[in-house]
Formats: C-alpha cells, sequence, structure tokens
C-alpha cells in the first residue's frame, strides 16, 4: 500500500512594507501633553518679563518691541524709590523667612513626632491658614495691629509675612519626619548621645532640605506679597506695593531687569540644591 505524502502549502511571503498598528492617544501621553501645557503657560510670562528687560524703549514700558539693549542693566538702580522698595522688600523677606523657618521646623517636628493635646487642632489652624484668603489674613492682622496700638510699617509687615509662611514651613518639615527612620535616631542613642545632641548630629540634618525648601518658599511667598502686605505696611512701600502703584502711569524697564534677576537668583539656588541632592546620593 503507498503512502501518500501530504505536502503543506508555503506560507505566503509578508509584504516589504507590513502595516504597522497606529499608535493612539492613551492616558499617559494626554496627560504628558496637558504637563506641558501648563508649564508653558505657565512659563510664558516669565520668558515676556525676561525679553523686554532687553527692550530698548523710550520712556516708560509698553508692549512694543523697540530694539536690543542691554542698557537698563546699567540703570537697575536709577530710580531711588524702586531701589528703596526692593531692598525692603528683601530685607523682609530675609528676616520674616529665617523666622518662619525656625518657628515652623519646631511644629513641624513636634507634629510629625509627638502626639500630643490639642495637635489635631494645632493641624486645623495651619491649614485653615494656608487655605484662607489672602484678604481675610490681611484684614485680621490689620483688626489685631490696630487693636495693639501697633505703628504699622516694616515691623507689622513682617509680623504679617511670618505668621502666614509658619504653615507652609511646618507642612514640609512634619511630611519629612513623618517619613524619618527612627531606629538611626535609636542607634545613636544607644552609643550614649544626648536627645539635644542626636537632634543636632543626627535629625537636623536629615531633615535639613526640608528647612530649606520651607525657607525658601517662606522667602518667595514673602517677596511677592501684595494682598496681606497693602493691609500692614502703612506708609512703608514694598517692590509689588509700589509696582501695583506705578501700573497708572507705565512701569519702567528697571521693574523687569529686577524680577529677571531674582528669577534667575531662584533658579540657580534651585539647580545648585538638586546637583547637591544628586551628588549626595550618589556618595
Amino acid at each position: 500500500m503507498s503512502q501518500t505524502t501530504l505536502e503543506r502549502p508555503a506560507p505566503a511571503a509578508e509584504p516589504a512594507h507590513a502595516a504597522r498598528p497606529k499608535r493612539r492617544l492613551g492616558g499617559g501621553t494626554l496627560l504628558f501633553i496637558y504637563t506641558w501645557l501648563v508649564i508653558l503657560w505657565l512659563i510664558v510670562p516669565i520668558f515676556v518679563m525676561i525679553a523686554f528687560s532687553f527692550n530698548d524703549t523710550k520712556g516708560r514700558y509698553n508692549q512694543e518691541w523697540q530694539g536690543f539693549t542691554f542698557k537698563w542693566y546699567g540703570k537697575i538702580f536709577e530710580i531711588e524709590d524702586l531701589t528703596k522698595a526692593l531692598w525692603t522688600s528683601l530685607i523682609i523677606a530675609v528676616i520674616s523667612s529665617l523666622l518662619s523657618g525656625a518657628l515652623g521646623t519646631g511644629i513641624g517636628y513636634a507634629l510629625g513626632r509627638y502626639r500630643f493635646r490639642g495637635s489635631g487642632t494645632l493641624n486645623l489652624i495651619m491649614f485653615a491658614t494656608i487655605s484662607s484668603p489672602e484678604l481675610i489674613m490681611g484684614a485680621s492682622l490689620l483688626s489685631l495691629f490696630v487693636s495693639l496700638a501697633l505703628g504699622l510699617g516694616a515691623v507689622t509687615i513682617t509680623i504679617a509675612h511670618v505668621m502666614f509662611s509658619i504653615s507652609f514651613v511646618a507642612t514640609i518639615v512634619r511630611a519629612r519626619v513623618v517619613t524619618l527612620d527612627r531606629s538611626i535616631e535609636e542607634a545613636a542613642a544607644d552609643l550614649g548621645a544626648s536627645a539635644w545632641t542626636t537632634f543636632w548630629k543626627v535629625t537636623f540634618p536629615i531633615i535639613l532640605p526640608a528647612v530649606f525648601s520651607g525657607v525658601l518658599l517662606a522667602f518667595a511667598l514673602s517677596i511677592d506679597d501684595f494682598v496681606v502686605t497693602n493691609f500692614t505696611a502703612g506708609s512703608v512701600t514694598t517692590f509689588p506695593l509700589w509696582i501695583w502703584g506705578s501700573t497708572r502711569v507705565g512701569l519702567p524697564p528697571q521693574v523687569n531687569v529686577m524680577g529677571t534677576l531674582i528669577f534667575a537668583v531662584g533658579v540657580l539656588i534651585a539647580v545648585i540644591t538638586n546637583i547637591r541632592s544628586r551628588s549626595g546620593k550618589r556618595g
């Protein structure tokens, strides 16, 4: 009996240019596009400010590009009142950020480490301070200063800025303290370190990046605050108040120059902090 061999048909050769599946916009891609659109929306005004700091405008600030020049950077301190307002804002921001950093670090450490009577109320007050409108904060502080017969000026501005900045610093520090590894502190205590020594030699260096971030945030909130400052300034003029008062007649180019330099310093600090943080992790 002969055996019949069944031959299978050879598979068809695939075309040289096979059709590739079409890419569809997934949730991740849409989120990526949305994120960059938001970032672009936020940084466009900053780029406009930087560009017009080089505008060769004739007179007060206007929206027409009239040429490129560096001359305004050489005349940055030409307007005496504007220079005084800038230095006032910088001094108040430095003092208020340091005070907020010291007080907020203590509050954040206590809330993150211990459970005590009134901690829930303190948490509620902190988040109420963060979420409350600046109009309410400014009006309430003005009523407090008037009732205490405190003359409005640089001191009341500093107190007001410390009041609303403490909550931000405390929140940042508390978040870092909650994730702190307690075994490191326990090891230091086992080796004979006191509670004070353990805090300064072990705990504080670990939470220092969070403290530094809180201080920088307090500085940024202070230097550009307008609403609360307007309620508590009295006859003192800060940088935002001077800009608001000058918008009626037109802003001089020096405002854009100062804003550009402040933004550049902030970016430089952020870059240096990021580089040091990465080098510390690698080491």
